[in-house]
């Protein structure tokens, strides 16, 4: 996954800072290049890992003589044991974590993990009808929710959209059909094929702008206030939604999004920051505690000097995605690079993305804790 959210809630309550060693106790292989992960929590870490649909975590995996590489995947439980701490890795490179996830991880084995945290999820608002559209592992965080949603709103409808490859790439397809008949009446599940014909041609290639319209009308969704829709998998896909479900009318504050990948669209180069004649200083609340930072030559971001003095600042992606960095700047300000986590609101609100945000006051406060 890897995420960014949009129309989202008001933060949750400081998490628990820091890493914590999980065993893992179950392996099992969704694909060639997926397995699913669970691990075991034990009973003090239990209130530090509840997890509400929706919410990711980053696992640090420190290779010898490598370095360390984060990443972060949503939290997955099976539909009949919501509380499990499961994740599901595909292996997206030959030197990732998640070939050494598929390849190499055995029951026993330690992960180090940072508690759940992001804002993607459900609505706290009462609709009838929930509408989910996944890309690829995008269906991860929404099976999850879909599961929630037909548990724990026992009048509510549950649409679930999932564009893959071909059927034999869709993920959770078990899972999704078991729950089909738990709640034959109120789940849906339709597949769009990208490369795979089927008998329908609503069901086959991408999905776009007038494809989507199609699919909304035959699922009966309805921009009135009654429909929540979320959205999850690559950038394109869920800008064509975005803007689909705006043209629609869809009420903006229903429409709720996470990016686990930004279609291999590479950064921008980042400069230095260019020295004012001052040193630049960065205070950084985190955790209750503040510390002060100062930029240093080749430093381009503020995560740079941030992570220098504070390792467990929240982390992963390092492009704007996975919106783990998210801070509050409540003092000075920022040029902030390109990036997909931070809706308007947010930007509004004075939140921006240590991975991607350059100081543009000799003096700034980032509220990590915000």
């Amino acid at each position: 996954m890897t995420t960014i959210q949009g129309a989202h809630d008001a933060p949750p309550p400081t998490p628990r800072r820091g890493w914590f060693p999980l065993a893992v106790t179950r392996l099992e292989a969704l694909t060639d290049d997926t397995v699913a992960v669970t691990l075991h929590v034990p009973p003090d870490l239990t209130d530090t890992f509840a997890a509400r649909p929706g919410r990711h975590v980053v696992v640090r995996h420190r290779r010898p003589g490598a370095g360390e590489l984060r990443r972060a995947y949503s939290v997955c439980p099976p539909p009949g044991d919501p509380d499990s701490l499961r994740l599901v890795i595909r292996r997206h490179s030959p030197d990732g974590f998640g070939a050494h996830a598929v390849a190499s991880l055995s029951p026993g084995d330690v992960l180090e993990l940072a508690p759940p945290s992001g804002q993607f999820g459900l609505p706290d608002t009462e609709v009838g009808h929930h509408v989910l559209l996944a890309g690829g592992t995008g269906i991860t965080p929404l099976a999850a929710m879909a599961a929630t949603a037909l548990r724990d709103s026992p009048d509510c409808r549950v649409s679930l959209v999932h564009a893959v490859r071909t059927a034999g790439t869709a993920l959770l397809s078990d899972e999704l059909a078991e729950l089909k008949d738990a709640f034959v009446d109120r789940f849906t599940v339709l597949y769009v094929l990208s490369r795979e014909r089927r008998e329908s041609e609503l069901f086959s290639g991408r999905i776009d702008g007038e494809k989507l319209t199609r699919l909304l009308s035959l699922l009966d969704a309805r921009p009135d206030g009654t429909t929540s829709f979320s959205l999850c998998g690559p950038a394109g896909l869920v800008e064509t939604a975005r803007t689909t479900l705006t043209a629609w009318g869809a009420p903006p504050e229903l429409v709720r999004w996470e990016l686990f990948s930004a279609d291999g669209t590479p950064s921008e180069p980042e400069a230095e920051v260019t020295s004012s004649g001052t040193e630049r200083h960065i205070r950084v609340v985190m955790g209750g505690r503040s510390t002060v930072v100062t930029m240093a030559a080749g430093d381009r971001v503020v995560l740079d000097p941030v992570l220098r003095a504070r390792p467990e600042v929240p982390y992963a992606c390092r492009d704007g995605v996975c919106g783990s960095c998210r801070a509050k700047v409540t003092t000075g300000s920022v040029t902030l690079g390109r990036q997909h986590a931070l809706d308007d609101r947010d930007l509004a609100a004075g939140y921006t993305l240590a991975c991607r945000a350059r100081p543009r006051s000799d003096e700034l406060t980032l509220d990590f804790d915000a």
